[in-house]
């Protein structure tokens, strides 16, 4: 599949509850969905409630019609609940690499 919209999400946890971020993350229940093609999600090495999401989606209207359904905003919705501030995106399309786990 192709890659055609995407973003990089900086997010910061409230304090000390970055690990709760990270597993909701990783466990979500919303995901994988077809269209999501990249889900990464990272932590910064020097302060670990700040975490980092890059997604890539086959287009920006599949990624909206999933961000639209009930089960996608509860998870929204979860997320939000550990989080502190403002989340910072920045468009970006993955275009390929490696990921090794």
């Amino acid at each position: 599949m192709t890659v055609t919209h995407g973003f990089h999400a900086t997010m910061t946890a409230q304090a000390g509850r970055g690990d709760e971020v990270v597993k909701l993350l990783l466990d979500a229940p919303s995901l994988p969905d077809e269209n999501c093609v990249v889900f990464l999600v990272g932590r910064s090495a020097g302060n670990p409630d700040v975490v980092h999401v890059t997604e890539g989606w086959t287009s920006q209207q599949a990624h909206s019609a999933f961000f639209g359904s009930a089960r996608a905003r509860a998870f929204v919705a979860a997320l939000q609940e550990l989080l502190t501030g403002e989340s910072e995106y920045t468009d970006e399309v993955p275009l390929g690499g490696k990921a090794a786990f």
